[in-house]
């Protein structure tokens, strides 16, 4: 066979170590040996001796979405093989955790993991959020996390002089040392997405960095993930 399709671009070859990888900007490749987990459906193909399984869906094993308050089902997958996750085509990048670090992330956003991180589900501070609030996960441990996002992410650096305010659909995570509350504007709230009234943000302050996403959930499109 010829064309570009099957050239190196597209190619997929051997897996050099376990682990997860970037296939593509829109998938990653996990080498299984041993046990990872995964958002259930995001498997797009697979080889080797694998087992799928669904994880338990109570609160250990549920990730919380912003806004909506749903679940984000996750599966195991255990064995020895290669998994390629991908899902609607979102742009994928994996973040390096290590001990002491502490990154929360909206669910929506988590593509797979390494078994060797943590995580537990807290409530923003002020999650009084019309939909049932804002839940995120934090990840701690030492390990990757796979994750999607719509579009380039945006990584805004944040500091004590200077406080960050974002979109609470449009922010997919931070790093630890930040602290978080709601914060209301009346003057802006005329202004973006062609509403008027109070207009609601998410402001973090400290030091670290917010990752927000280049687009907006609106309720109808968060209720069809």
């Amino acid at each position: 066979m010829k064309g570009d399709l099957f050239s190196s671009d597209h190619m997929v070859q051997p897996a050099l170590a376990p682990g997860m990888t970037i296939q593509n900007a829109k998938s990653i490749r996990y080498a299984v040996n041993g046990e990872m987990f995964a958002r259930q459906g995001a498997m797009v193909a697979y080889r080797g001796n694998l087992q799928f399984e669904r994880k338990g869906q109570g609160v250990g094993g549920m990730l919380k979405r912003a806004v909506t308050g749903e679940g984000l089902p996750l599966m195991t997958v255990r064995g020895q093989g290669e998994v390629w996750f991908a899902h609607e085509a979102q742009n994928c990048f994996i973040v390096g955790i290590e001990p002491g670090d502490v990154f929360t992330v909206n669910g929506r956003n988590v593509l797979c993991f390494d078994a060797t991180l943590s995580y537990e589900i807290k409530t923003v501070k002020g999650a009084g959020i019309t939909g049932g609030g804002l839940f995120n996960s934090v990840f701690t441990g030492h390990g990757s996390l796979g994750m999607i996002c719509e579009g380039n992410p945006l990584v805004i650096p944040v500091s004590q002089q200077q406080p960050v305010y974002v979109d609470t659909d449009a922010v997919v995570g931070w790093t630890a040392h930040l602290h978080t509350s709601l914060h209301r504007s009346q003057s802006i709230g005329s202004m973006i997405r062609g509403g008027s009234g109070e207009a609601v943000q998410l402001k973090l302050e400290g030091e670290g960095y917010v990752v927000v996403r280049p687009s907006e959930v609106t309720p109808q499109k968060a209720q069809q993930h």
